[in-house]
């Protein structure tokens, strides 16, 4: 057998990436990571995830204090923004999480190579000015920010999800383009530090692949908190003049269709370009190893993260399926285990999916509409008005919804928007591993006063007997 020069070599260290390379080293197999930035963590703990959560923490007590909502608790105060502090605690706590990472390879034995690796053939892989060889090899490169095209991003004017993290200072008039997740939150922030914000959606409705109701509701509560949105509305070009942009906006039917409707221009001092995210595969020198990504840019697998080439795996953003840091993450484990001859399994069909805006917005599993589209379905709502905890916390937006088959009863998805619906939907992601059905979830006891007995109230809605209703 080849003498390698490690067991499993592990390229990006990203969500999925450091812990395939943690639980790789934690079985026994001699683990390198290849990482070409300065820290490690990739995107969701260097520009992503994590620091647009401590913008979004602090951006909401900010909000809070301004908007009235501390006064109605007998708190009167005047904030005033520090927003070089604002960053330093966001910068602070990215210093800390990616610190802990590195010091978690060091505890567990895993190499870290520094710097960008691509394939020499299926079992040699160069970083920077060094070659090394591994048994196997596992792409875990992430994903990028998609360009918008003809749209120059200068990290100024006009900035990406990176870009909206640093402003310097809040803009006077933000035009986000694009209604997902990462505009939405980015929106909310400066929208509630001061800047007035415009977002501009190509489809008819926010937050594509999110339950029908779920998008109407929410575009609802955004509109309600003074974001303006532009749907079914293209951008075709965007123009920069000192620090101001124009933006050239069209119906996305196009002219050509007789809407009858003109393109538009509005001015911004800010540009978000957040249209979605695209696999990292180009740098990897693929076509060394006969690996082609699909139509998408994605590696295509198996059920077990192989890849066509024997000893090569890919799991995360460059795989098929949602560009998520939790799902990359077990992917990570179940690749390491799977290496090691063991069983890893991830279940594609129960991934939650989160946008921390204010309230959060959270589901799991089918939409009412994909549901429907399998079979006969049976619903139960709740509004989070009739949940006393998030009454009493003046948080009355939102609700749960518990999508169920109507000969079973087993739970097929559930959806709901909440102040800590990220945190509420691990239950039902739970439960639906289980298998359970919406009666179990109606008679498992929830601890009352807690946001979560609205889930347990639209699980009792499903059979058509929820109690505060």
């Amino acid at each position: 057998m080849a003498d390698y020069d490690y067991d499993v070599l592990v390229i990006g260290a990203g969500p999925g990436g450091y812990v395939a390379a943690i639980r790789a080293a934690q079985l026994g197999l001699r683990t390198a990571c290849a990482e070409s930035r300065e820290t490690l963590g990739g995107t969701c703990l260097n520009v992503g995830c994590i620091p647009s959560k401590a913008m979004l923490h602090a951006s909401e007590y900010f909000d809070a204090a301004a908007n009235g909502t501390m006064a109605k608790m007998g708190i009167k105060v005047t904030p005033e923004l520090d927003l070089d502090t604002m960053h330093g605690q966001r910068r602070d706590a990215v210093k800390q999480l990616t610190g802990g990472i590195e010091f978690l390879f060091k505890k567990n034995k895993v190499t870290w190579l520094k710097g960008r690796a691509s394939f020499e053939d299926a079992h040699t892989v160069s970083v920077g000015d060094q070659k090394v060889t591994a048994k196997n090899i596992v792409i875990a490169t992430g994903s990028s920010v998609t360009p918008l095209p003809g749209v120059e991003i200068d990290q100024k004017v006009v900035v990406d999800s990176t870009g909206a993290l640093e402003l310097a200072k809040v803009p006077e008039h933000m035009v986000v383009i694009g209604g997902g997740v990462i505009g939405l939150e980015l929106g909310s922030v400066w929208r509630r530090l001061g800047a007035k914000v415009t977002c501009v959606e190509f489809l008819d409705q926010i937050l594509p692949g999110f339950d029908g109701e779920v998008r109407k509701e929410s575009n609802k509560i955004f509109k309600k908190q003074g974001i303006e949105f532009r749907l079914s509305t293209k951008v075709t070009g965007v123009t920069v003049d000192g620090d101001k942009a124009t933006l050239t906006l069209e119906p996305a039917a196009g002219p050509s269709t007789g809407s009858g409707q003109a393109a538009t221009t509005i001015e911004a001092d800010c540009v978000l370009v957040s249209i979605g995210r695209k696999p990292n595969t180009d740098s990897l020198a693929l076509d060394k190893i006969g690996l082609t990504p699909n139509q998408r840019g994605q590696i295509e697998t198996d059920h077990d993260f192989r890849t066509s080439v024997d000893g090569i795996w890919a799991i995360g953003d460059v795989i098929p399926g949602p560009m998520l840091a939790h799902k990359a993450e077990d992917e990570g484990i179940a690749v390491a285990e799977n290496i090691a001859g063991q069983h890893g399994i991830v279940n594609h069909d129960v991934i939650p999916s989160v946008v921390y805006t204010w309230p959060e917005i959270a589901g799991v599993g089918l939409t009412e509409e994909a549901a429907k589209e399998r079979g006969e379905v049976k619903v139960g709502k709740f509004p989070m008005m009739a949940n006393s905890r998030a009454k009493t916390n003046h948080e009355p937006d939102g609700f749960v919804k518990i999508i169920a088959d109507a000969k079973t009863d087993r739970v097929l998805g559930v959806w709901c928007i909440a102040s800590v619906a990220g945190t509420m939907i691990a239950q039902a992601a739970q439960a639906m591993e289980f298998g359970a059905t919406s009666e179990d979830i109606a008679y498992t006891c929830h601890a009352h006063p807690t946001h979560s007995e609205a889930i347990k109230e639209a699980a009792m809605a499903v059979a058509g007997k929820p109690i505060h209703i």
